[in-house]
């Protein structure tokens, strides 16, 4: 299997009201069943997540919780709003959102954001967010694609950060070898990969952090558009989660 990675170039500061499918049709001559990987930021922008710190009411909760790890609490505030669970509060806040993933501040940002109050909270919904930006580029392109939403995240027991995928079209999100066969013909039991992060990963080291500049990477000639229920599918059930069970029996 080859396949061939491209940034789109020449992507503008992305504005609330902006349309991402628009952005890319004219600056991308899509194939069919090509992936775009696009940075959870410009999506985030685009559907106004931007929030100001000034004039946010702190509870007692995240004035507690800011002490433990010397951090704003109107930002530590904003995180607890975002939030189902919080799963650590110190020395770094882990918490599950409302969709059931889990992450350190609910994913939200305050680099690559204009003005020093504000921070940039991830799409409320990405999936769906993937799934319209899926829709329009058909409408714009004809062409049938995947959509992959990535944001940058921590990973337990190793140093430095990867890309993730928070929300897909498109495309599964595993690749379920169970049941195959290894090169000694012994049957896989446990071979469950997760190809939209590991996709999501490549993307996120094309596009660069800080001012790189590169949100969009498109990924062409594995063919793996499928129809999928989104990134739930991803989410390991709770009763077979046994890191979660642990940080929830602290």
């Amino acid at each position: 299997m080859n396949a061939e990675a491209i940034t789109v170039e020449n992507i503008p500061l992305i504005k609330p009201g902006d349309d991402i499918a628009r952005v890319i049709a004219e600056r991308a001559k899509l194939e069919e069943k090509d992936i775009i990987i696009i940075s959870s930021t410009i999506v985030s922008k685009s559907e106004n997540r931007i929030f100001s710190l000034d004039g946010i009411k702190v509870t007692g909760r995240a004035e507690t919780i800011a002490k433990k790890n010397s951090n704003d609490p109107r930002f530590v505030q904003i995180v607890l709003d975002e939030s189902e669970e919080v799963l650590l509060d110190s020395p770094f806040l882990l918490v599950r959102m409302k969709n059931g993933s889990i992450c350190v501040n609910a994913g939200i940002d305050r680099s690559n954001v204009e003005g020093q109050e504000n921070v940039l909270l991830l799409p409320e919904a990405p999936d769906e967010s993937a799934g319209r930006i899926r829709d329009s580029l058909f409408k714009l392109t004809g062409k049938k694609v995947s959509v992959i939403i990535t944001d940058t995240n921590g990973r337990a027991f190793r140093i430095g950060q990867t890309g993730a995928a928070i929300g897909i079209t498109g495309i599964k999100p595993t690749r379920d070898w169970r049941g195959t066969k290894d090169l000694f013909g012994r049957v896989l039991e446990v071979k469950n990969e997760a190809v939209v992060d590991e996709i999501a990963g490549f993307g996120n080291f094309l596009m660069g952090e800080g001012n790189g500049g590169t949100p969009v990477v498109i990924i062409r000639g594995l063919n793996l558009y499928h129809e999928s229920s989104g990134i739930k599918e991803l989410i390991r059930p709770e009763r077979e989660d046994v890191i979660l069970r642990a940080l929830r029996s602290q």
